[in-house]
């Protein structure tokens, strides 16, 4: 758990160690596992760039690093904006759908609570060479996370059915054209 008298380099060390991702920054493909299967997809540098922000980004969230935490974390970082990320716009579409199977209320809880704070893909925080010396609540503090999230509006209900259905089309779109292909294929 990180504390907020933490920095945000000893946090982010810790969490990498304790989550056995001590060297993803630097490894060619990372591997993803669903269940027992293994899911192969290319480190690139701009999935590197991305995911050292979405590291940093758990640990002023809170949100785990299991299916469900992903989800909540992949929904905060679309609805607080991910910028010309496109790796976090692609990583996060596809937690969605996921979160909206295992815990709909919780993604939907992260929506909210992501319109209404702030990131570090955005550039709405100060990201720079000191930024590793600041204490975790400092920064929670300045995100706007510090608050408790907040009744839904109409606005947000709205906004998040939106960006669920377009990552479940985004998801289920390649996958419906796969499988009809291979059962064509097989007629």
């Amino acid at each position: 758990m990180t504390t907020d008298t933490e920095t945000l380099l000893a946090a982010r060390d810790r969490y990498l160690r304790d989550n056995g991702f001590d060297s993803s920054y630097e490894e060619r493909w990372v591997k993803l596992k669903a269940g027992p299967i293994p899911i192969w997809f290319p480190n690139a540098p701009g999935r590197v760039r991305a995911v050292k922000l979405h590291d940093l980004h758990h640990l002023v969230t809170g949100y785990a690093t299991d299916w469900t935490g992903e989800a909540e974390i992949g929904a905060w970082e679309i609805a607080s904006g991910c910028g010309s990320f496109a790796w976090a716009w692609a990583l996060n579409l596809a937690a969605i759908p996921i979160g909206l199977m295992l815990s709909p209320r919780r993604v939907f809880r992260a929506w909210v609570r992501g319109r209404r704070s702030r990131n570090f893909y955005r550039g709405r925080t100060e990201v720079d060479d000191a930024m590793p010396a600041r204490r975790v609540g400092a920064m929670r503090a300045e995100m706007g996370l510090d608050a408790p999230v907040p009744s839904a509006t109409f606005v947000d209900v709205a906004t998040f059915v939106a960006a669920a259905a377009l990552a479940t089309a985004v998801m289920l779109g390649p996958t419906a054209t796969i499988l009809a292909l291979f059962l064509a294929s097989r007629a």
